[in-house]
């Protein structure tokens, strides 16, 4: 099991940027993948970045270019920077790993991109 603590969303202007952590309770390297997913109202969850271990990292072509996923092993966490943000962008976003077969899930955080 893993439990994830998210933090780091809120409001910001178009064109800015937010970073997003998620620190998880176990050794990094002892998960398959970890990465983000956001969810808009009315919408269903999206992947919007992910690193895969041994595989590298994905990301959603609406956020190529503009967002960046990493992780830091010294503190079991992986971050997701958001810049050139746009109202589009507007979403719950969840922390997620998956070990084995296993998917588990943060609490959510809330972007929102509103002038």
């Amino acid at each position: 099991q893993v439990q994830l603590v998210e933090s780091g969303g809120g409001l910001v202007q178009p064109g800015g940027s937010l970073r997003l952590s998620c620190a998880a309770s176990r050794s990094i390297f002892s998960i398959d993948a970890m990465g983000w997913y956001r969810q808009a109202p009315g919408k269903q969850r999206e992947l919007v970045a992910v690193i895969r271990s041994g595989y590298g990292t994905v990301l959603a072509d609406s956020v190529k270019g503009r967002f960046t996923i990493s992780r830091d092993s010294a503190t079991n966490t992986v971050n997701l920077q958001m810049n050139s943000l746009k109202p589009e962008d507007t979403a719950v976003y969840y922390c997620n790993a998956v070990i084995a077969t296993t998917a588990y899930w943060g609490q959510g955080t809330q972007v929102t991109v509103s002038s």
